[in-house]
């Protein structure tokens, strides 16, 4: 990527909050599932977290998670979110909807080939991590290009973000989960002198009011 601003560009990337449903740890991948209300809460910590942070723009997904996210970020800045379908979450193709239990017992050997090498496989009928790549990337680039010197949001999944930040800090494919990326977790990029440095990784806002 390149670009001449005269100022760091800086990326805060983040994962769209908790989903209705999260608790059964589904492969939920393009299926269009809503914020909890836990993860309405979640995102606005994030937002209000960023409140005084100058934003030039907001970004996320076409997904209702990441749209809902990127709205409420959006607000304090009078900003509208602009939708990308190509930072959309892995296609996970027939898995999306199951648990790892209940793809377990329908191919064993499936779930052990994907356990084996996240990187390289192929979700049946769906992507794989170079296919997401692919899209999510450029699109990425574009994005950041189109902000130089400035700051700005992006919202999120949890495989997308994995992947743009391997590919921003030249981590191996290999090594995508070592990327944390929680519900709602914030992550900072700086783009400066030719190259992406990580400022924060999976930082957790916290909570304030009432529990769980």
């Amino acid at each position: 990527m390149k670009h001449h601003e005269r100022s760091p560009t800086t990326v805060y990337l983040v994962r769209h909050g908790s989903v209705v449903g999260a608790e059964t740890r589904r492969f939920i991948g393009h299926l269009d599932v809503p914020l909890s209300p836990l993860g309405e809460r979640q995102i606005a910590a994030v937002a209000e977290h960023l409140s005084e942070t100058a934003l030039e723009a907001v970004y996320s997904s076409d997904l209702v998670r990441t749209r809902r996210s990127a709205a409420i970020i959006a607000g304090p800045h009078g900003l509208v979110p602009i939708e990308r379908p190509a930072l959309r979450e892995f296609a996970m193709g027939r898995w999306e909807g199951l648990t790892g239990e209940e793809i377990r017992a329908l191919d064993a050997d499936a779930h052990a080939t994907w356990m084996a090498d996240v990187a390289g496989y192929q979700f049946p009928d769906g992507e794989n991590l170079a296919q997401l790549s692919a899209r999510a990337w450029p699109a990425f680039e574009e994005i950041v290009r189109a902000h130089a010197g400035g700051a700005l949001a992006i919202v999120a999944h949890g495989g997308t973000n994995r992947v743009l930040l391997c590919r921003a800090l030249g981590v191996a494919p290999e090594r995508i989960l070592a990327l944390g990326q929680d519900y709602a977790a914030l992550s900072v990029l700086v783009w400066s002198r030719g190259r992406f440095t990580l400022a924060r990784l999976n930082h957790q806002v916290a909570l304030t009011g009432s529990s769980d």
